[in-house]
């Protein structure tokens, strides 16, 4: 039976239900099994290169549409954002705008799990199975989900039920009834098909013992798809055009839902389980206009990484269970040692020389409380920039999760996290700023300071070269190196060096003063004698 379980980085699911308006304020929960199957044949267009659906996608397609399937939701609260939207019209010397609701279901890092209760080919289910874990979002474009597909014996979880109502389901006054958008079974639109085609051409006024001919019958055919994977694949505007009430090949299908799965009220915080730590969060960055160009260049990593800590310390607020990993001291306000506290990674990950993600990650990892600020956090700044700056997380998890990102940026990864067997070489991305004043020798001589820095994050010893100024190298003395507010360096000078270790590691590997805001950072490289 195939099964997936859906993870909200966003922590919200946004999508509006067929027949309603967007102002209406209403939300789609569960998803339903016509927007679920949607999104999984537009997923493997997007990501798998389809050029039609496969044959063993037909197949998934035909046997999740021929059943109605099982849920378990995470407990959701209802909310919603305004937007005051231009519509070009001019009015007092002024643009006029109109209001647009977006409501959402705040699930917080909840899981959703949804089972067919349908028998699949083996290549049918692996097709599955890869589409559910390159689906980026479900819904609107920012309800960013995760998805991996479960094996059928594995038991669904008790709380959040809804599943399809029939004549002899009575849960009990604690369940309420909704109305879901489901696809047709396959064999049934088939045969309703057929004969809407005949009536049409029976309808049409021919002259006795005149056929129609075949343009008649095609433009007949025409308005109803071939079959229900082509239902499917029509969009609004195809169907509005035929004149259709709604979408073809898409039926009402009734279920029953626990009465508090969607709380009516002001979204709360998101709720993150005390005993689930975080190793890694990945913002993205924005700016307001949408314009890349208008980004923060890499030189600006270190403010730009201490501005996001600002505004995290300030989403914390006063009192509560302490956060160590964010503000870096213990519950007696002592410094933390061992560096295991959170490092704020400003990355370039699309290769234009622009910032336009963060890195967030703690050895230690990240809880609850660190968490929720991470999430509740939606803009940040940029001195001497366009001023503000968008952010949303866009990934969750260990930082090998982060080697499922988009192929475009996945050399941008390896680059931070080294291959996945790790590297012998790394050389300088970011400059490396001496935490001691430099000695010509001993342990605050320039290697001295790099092999303690070593040795105090528990990575081996190895052997340091101090590169010349030429090439890329050049780029990093151009980088700021002095903090906006807070310590400074003892002596504001810069290096770009290479380690060469006795064996692999891996990354990301951050030395020095500023690293923790992005300074002394190390990519990997390829030495000449290596395979």
């Amino acid at each position: 039976m195939p099964t997936m379980v859906l993870r909200f980085p966003g922590g919200r699911y946004h999508a509006t239900p067929g027949g309603h308006h967007v102002n209406e304020g209403v939300v789609e929960w569960p998803p339903s099994p016509w927007r679920l199957v949607r999104a999984l044949i537009a997923c493997g267009y997007s990501t798998q290169h389809w050029g039609e659906v496969p044959p063993e996608g037909q197949r998934l397609v035909e046997a999740l549409s021929s059943v109605l399937p099982e849920y378990r939701l995470p407990q959701a609260a209802l909310g919603h954002s305004r937007h005051y939207m231009p519509t070009t019209k001019m009015k007092d010397g002024r643009e006029e705008t109109t209001l647009v609701l977006d409501a959402f279901a705040d699930v917080g890092d909840g899981a959703l799990w949804v089972r067919w209760p349908a028998k699949v080919d083996e290549e049918a289910q692996q097709i599955f199975d890869v589409l559910v874990a390159h689906l980026g979002y479900l819904g609107r474009s920012e309800s960013w989900v995760l998805g991996e597909s479960i094996s059928d014996d594995v038991p669904l979880p008790q709380a959040g039920r809804a599943f399809p109502h029939s004549n002899d389901a009575r849960p009990g006054r604690n369940f309420e009834q909704i109305a879901l958008s489901a696809p047709d079974i396959p064999v049934e639109y088939a045969t309703w098909r057929k004969s809407e085609v005949e009536a049409a051409i029976k309808e049409l006024s021919l002259p006795a013992g005149k056929k129609p001919t075949q343009a008649q019958q095609r433009k007949i055919q025409g308005a109803y798809p071939a079959d229900l994977v082509d239902c499917l694949q029509r969009d609004t505007a195809w169907w509005k055009e035929k004149k259709w009430s709604r979408a073809p090949g898409c039926r009402s299908a009734l279920y029953w839902r626990e009465g508090n799965a969607l709380e009516v009220g002001p979204p709360s915080s998101p709720r993150v389980s005390d005993a689930h730590r975080v190793e890694m969060m990945l913002l993205a960055l924005t700016t307001p206009s949408g314009s890349k160009s208008a980004l923060p260049t890499v030189a600006r990593t270190l403010p730009q990484a201490e501005l996001l800590h600002s505004a995290l310390v300030s989403k914390l607020g006063f009192g509560g269970e302490p956060c160590a990993e964010i503000v870096g001291r213990d519950e007696m306000g002592e410094p933390l040692k061992g560096h295991k506290h959170s490092h704020i990674l400003p990355v370039d990950l699309d290769g234009d020389g622009r910032l336009d993600h963060i890195v967030l990650f703690a050895p230690m990892g990240l809880g609850a409380r660190a968490q929720r600020a991470v999430r509740s956090l939606r803009r940040t700044y940029m001195k001497g920039g366009v001023g503000e700056l968008q952010v949303a997380v866009a990934g969750v998890g260990a930082l090998n999760d982060m080697r499922a990102i988009g192929a475009g940026m996945v050399q941008a990864v390896n680059d931070l996290l080294g291959p996945t067997t790790g590297a012998v070489s790394w050389v300088s991305t970011t400059p490396f700023v001496p935490p001691r004043h430099l000695k010509k020798s001993g342990r605050s001589s320039l290697v001295g300071q790099v092999e303690a820095e070593l040795q105090v994050r528990g990575l081996p010893p190895a052997k340091v070269d101090v590169l010349d100024w030429t090439g890329e190298t050049l780029a990093l003395r151009h980088f700021v190196r002095r903090r906006l507010r807070g310590p400074q360096p003892l002596i504001d000078v810069c290096f770009a060096v290479r380690l060469a270790f006795d064996s692999p590691v891996g990354g990301p590997i951050c030395l020095g003063y500023g690293s923790h805001f992005g300074l002394g950072l190390f990519r990997p490289v390829q030495e000449p004698n290596q395979p």
